[in-house]
């Protein structure tokens, strides 16, 4: 055999029963060896989990135990389903079904439909929401698209939980759920919905399970045959079951016990879907004779990331808290996770681009780094980061932020109003191109304000939020740009981001994240407000937040980056602060909260980024007490303008610019431009340009000090912007140069 055949993407299959136990650990080989009655697997990140399951199931079906064809295993999503056939099929176990609940629940339904109800099953629809959009016209009830997502969701909520619409505004209540509408329309959208499906013979994904559990329920003749089909039954991911799953899987089981479950509390994220840990938890309440095997190694992450994970844990509260696992590495020790402090979330996803950059260029595989963030409205800042350093990445989990609908519709509107907005009444008081584009997105559903609650109207106004900050940066960036110079240039960076798909850095959201790992973790938006997330309000909330994040960090295998802005957009008041989840945890953040944690690191270490710094390095300085107000140098007004404060003086006030020094610098920039392919305000924008031909700085450092010029671009045009300033002729301007 080759050394190929060798690797771990072709292991030998195991040549029998006992060598199918080889490798595991005690806890998982204790997991893997107990093939009878009740099993409950609490599974910690990292730990192996479906290592120890799926060897459980190889062993008994190589050892004769088990029947593949009477084993049925579950989980939740097909990737996962897909990983496990994988590996059953490398040890020697074709033949077991791992399916999804869904898929397995279909399958049934589609075999036993003739026989129970007769006919052939009704079609299933794979997306609702242009059902439910046809329910909310006949209740006449007026929804804009992101209520439209936000009842849709209601709706799937509703049928996990098993709540029929004459129930819900009382069950929503009780689960403290935010409802986009009065609770009795969402009920009347309801009734509706499943009126109509009925009326066009339809069924939706909920209703695969539905119909299952009613069949399985007054057919035991049905129940019979699938129970002698399935006699042993695996479930992953267990803390996700909802009482729609967990009831089906009762069907399933019978008054049988032959049940292995597999979960871990600390990840539950999921409870807005109507997921709950409770029947992990309850395991043993339902099964007193059930063995319990605890994992607990863990293999992925190095002893830092996991002194930080278990840190996190120690100090939640709660039920799921109180079943905490403390996880132990077996990984030798590696780097301290990085905490880094940013001025704003520009600066930030800056500083997160170039620490990529200089990974890869120093070997670390794009695919093997991720950037994960708390809502997929960030993605967008971190997007343009990584495109204009030259760094190739993928989404995960989200559509691309110039592909989701409410951009797509923003981007019309602001292309007809660039056409025909003399004729718009909206725009009459529209001053400058900031205050269009925040009249027009005010008709697309932009407030001042974000809105209460979280889910899609939520995501949809903070995408809009995001095309407002564009246009205010653009604004600052070109004096005198119109709304079809922003309209041309939301075009180019939307066929920027349409290049075919590359393998290079993920950036998903952290619940997207959820059964990955990679090499390299960036934690991003760790603040107040964002992690957790404003909406989250009742102690189950936040501590559903704090889970989280500990999905977040315990992605990463060796190096763990967690960073948080001070202000939203440059200049912005620096009111925002680190997230409370991190206090103890972090250096120079007060005393670690009581618990127990895990040997393997002391604090991490402190690096804090800003705009500026000489040389393009990584810069740590102390954190100031309070900010300075930036104030004109020539008259002394306190400036709140982010162009003014570029400039640090006011519009009005005289220029001592150098002229000349001026005319070279814009003649060099357009080069630049054109040679990278980008617009020129990428390279640096007119008013970066007019301070540094008032200052005319004679060395990095005093470039540095110029807002705008930050440690990449310090890197990249420093010597060539200080030759200019220093009246060297023709500098940057040679084809070659």
């Amino acid at each position: 055999m080759t050394a190929a055949t060798h690797s771990t993407l072709f292991p030998q299959v195991p040549d029998s029963a006992d060598a199918v136990l080889e490798g595991l650990d005690p806890e998982q080989r204790e997991v893997a060896t107990a093939l009878r009655g009740p099993v409950c697997v609490l599974a910690g990140a990292g730990t192996g989990k479906t290592r120890a399951i799926t060897h459980r199931i190889a062993y008994g079906v190589r050892a004769g135990i088990l029947q593949p064809s009477s084993v049925l295993a579950v989980t939740f999503t097909n990737r996962a389903a897909g990983e496990m056939r994988g590996r059953l099929r490398q040890l020697g176990a074709s033949g077991v079904q791992a399916r999804t609940f869904h898929s397995a629940a279909l399958r049934q339904l589609q075999y036993f439909w003739p026989k129970a109800i007769g006919g052939s099953l009704p079609r299933l629809v794979d997306r609702k929401i242009q059902l439910v959009a046809d329910a909310a016209a006949a209740c006449r009830i007026r929804l804009d698209r992101g209520e439209l997502r936000d009842a849709t969701a209601e709706i799937e909520w509703s049928k996990v939980t098993q709540t029929v619409p004459a129930d819900y505004a009382p069950a929503a209540a009780k689960a403290g759920r935010e409802t986009p509408r009065d609770p009795a329309e969402i009920a009347q959208l309801y009734a509706a919905y499943e009126d109509l499906k009925r009326a066009r013979s339809v069924i939706d994904f909920e209703d695969v399970l539905l119909l299952t559990v009613a069949v399985l329920q007054d057919r035991h003749d049905v129940a019979q045959q699938v129970r002698a089909q399935y006699q042993h039954f695996v479930v992953d991911e267990y803390q996700d079951v909802s009482p729609l799953q967990q009831r089906l899987l009762e069907l399933w089981l019978g008054d049988r016990d032959d049940l292995c479950v597999v979960g871990d509390a600390s990840q539950t994220i999921y409870s807005f879907t109507g997921a709950t840990p409770d029947h992990l938890l309850d395991f043993r309440g339902r099964h007193p004779g059930a063995t319990v095997v605890k994992l607990v190694r863990d293999y992925r992450s190095t002893p830092q990331v996991v002194h930080l994970a278990n840190g996190l844990l120690a100090q939640a509260r709660g039920r799921a808290a109180d079943h905490r696992l403390e996880l132990v590495s077996q990984r030798p020790a590696g780097p301290e996770p990085v905490y880094t402090e940013y001025t704003d979330e520009p600066a930030e996803a800056e500083g997160a681009a170039r620490r990529i950059r200089e990974l890869i260029d120093a070997g670390v595989p794009a695919a093997e780094i991720a950037v994960l963030f708390r809502t997929n409205s960030q993605s967008e800042t971190y997007e343009q980061a990584l495109a204009d350093i030259g760094v190739p990445y993928q989404l995960r989990g989200a559509e691309r932020f110039f592909d989701r609908p409410e951009v797509r519709k923003a981007g019309s509107a602001l292309r007809a109003a660039a056409r025909f907005g003399g004729n718009d009444s909206l725009l009459d008081e529209a001053v400058d191109l900031p205050s269009q584009v925040r009249a027009v997105l005010s008709g697309e559903g932009w407030t001042t304000q974000p809105p209460a609650g979280s889910g899609a109207v939520r995501e949809r106004w903070e995408s809009l939020a995001a095309l407002v900050s564009l246009a205010q940066d653009f604004a600052a960036a070109r004096t005198g740009a119109t709304l079809s110079d922003l309209v041309v240039e939301l075009d180019e960076r939307a066929g920027a981001q349409h290049a075919p798909t590359v393998q290079g850095v993920t950036l998903a959201s952290l619940h997207s994240a959820k059964g990955l790992e990679w090499d390299v973790v960036f934690l991003v938006g760790v603040a107040e407000g964002m992690m957790p997330i404003t909406y989250a309000k009742t102690d189950e909330q936040i501590e559903e937040e704090r889970r989280l994040l500990y999905v977040g960090v315990t992605r990463a295998r060796e190096h763990l980056h967690l960073s948080w802005a001070l202000a939203r957009s440059p200049g912005g008041r620096p009111s925002r602060r680190p997230s409370r989840f991190l206090k103890g945890l972090r250096p120079g953040s007060g005393t670690a909260a009581a618990g127990r944690t895990a040997a393997g690191g002391a604090g991490g270490g402190v690096e804090r980024g800003f705009r500026g710094g000489g040389g393009g390095a990584a810069v740590t300085v102390p954190r100031r007490a309070r900010r300075t107000p930036a104030r004109c140098r020539v008259c002394g007004r306190t400036l709140t303008d982010a162009g003014e404060m570029k400039l640090m003086r006011c519009e009005g006030c005289p220029s001592d610019m150098d002229e000349g020094v001026y005319e070279r610098l814009c003649e060099w920039r357009a080069v630049q431009a054109e040679r990278s392919g980008q617009p020129e305000f990428c390279v640096f924008t007119d008013k970066t340009l007019v301070a540094i031909a008032e200052s005319v700085p004679e060395d990095e450092r005093d470039l540095a000090r110029i807002p705008g010029v930050g440690a990449r671009k310090l890197n990249r045009y420093g010597t060539e912007v200080l030759a200019i300033c220093a009246g060297q002729e023709g500098v940057g301007l040679d084809e070659d140069g």
